[in-house]
């Protein structure tokens, strides 16, 4: 695996490989890497010649008292665990090369009305950071494929979105959420959550799970069930965030005629915020 810091060798290499028709598949990180991301490369094995993963940890889409500064840096291992899976390149680039002009005067790529619910509600900035630094890098590597993972549900459709009010001919391919043994979908986040906490860490989970059948078995009172899926979580001792049972494509609060439908939640342990979600069809 080659590993590039700056942004023109990158484009070389990758130009050559566009030239004689290979495809490229990106998977784009903030490193601290867990099966879950291996996961997303493996994906980009099976459908692309060429696999180029990144890793930045962004800060512009980190609000205020919110932990850039405590993510973990574990390059020598993450370069490692990528070589594992047969990543062919990886771009780890500084903040200086991904934002030359500093943030402060960056231009910046918003996604209305999508980004202002659930995650965005309560990490206001966070989605505009996402997608301008995700903007960034599909310019410079300009993959075929883009593959990100469905933990991240609403990530995916705002990117989603993004790509097809720009115009960027790139595919966004979503890989299945990988879990702990116990349910807890895999996250960088979970390394925080405190021996007490981790056996009921999986009621988020839990919860969605419980959701789900409810509404296969017939429950429409979305209100009401948001609102008991509430009372669970608190039952054991989280703070919720939000959740919320929600049209899985525009993600607004699903209503009795939608047949698609996505469980979205986020609850806070003493030092993580972990999310999740299911999908159903009715």
């Amino acid at each position: 695996m080659q590993v590039f810091r700056h942004i023109q060798p990158l484009r070389d290499v990758l130009s050559v490989a566009k030239s004689q028709g290979k495809r490229i598949g990106f998977v784009p990180t903030m490193g601290n890497l867990h099966q879950g991301h291996l996961a997303l490369v493996e994906l980009a094995k099976t459908r692309c010649d060429i696999v180029v993963a990144s890793i930045f940890v962004n800060p512009l889409q980190f609000g205020l008292n919110e932990d850039w500064d405590k993510y973990p840096r574990t390059f020598k291992i993450d370069s490692q665990k990528l070589e594992g899976v047969a990543c062919d390149y990886l771009f780890f680039p500084d903040e200086l090369e991904i934002y030359p002009n500093g943030m402060a005067q960056q231009t910046r790529v918003v996604v209305p009305g999508m980004t202002d619910l659930l995650c965005g509600a309560s990490r206001p900035t966070h989605f505009e950071g996402v997608t301008t630094v995700v903007t960034k890098l599909f310019n410079i590597i300009e993959p075929h494929e883009a593959i990100f993972g469905l933990k991240d549900f609403q990530q995916i459709a705002v990117i989603r979105r993004m790509v097809e009010d720009l115009c960027l001919s790139i595919d966004i391919i979503p890989g299945d959420i990988v879990r702990e043994e116990d349910g807890l979908a895999m996250s960088s986040r979970n390394i925080h959550i405190t021996e007490a906490e981790r056996p009921k860490a999986r009621q988020l989970q839990l919860t969605l799970q419980w959701l789900r059948l409810a509404i296969n078995r017939g429950r429409r009172d979305f209100l009401a069930l948001e609102k008991e899926g509430q009372a669970q979580i608190e039952k054991v001792g989280f703070r919720l965030d939000y959740l919320q049972i929600c049209c899985s494509a525009t993600l607004i609060r699903a209503d009795s005629e939608d047949t698609q439908i996505t469980i979205l939640g986020a609850m806070y342990t003493r030092s993580a915020r972990l999310i999740d979600n299911v999908s159903l069809t009715i």
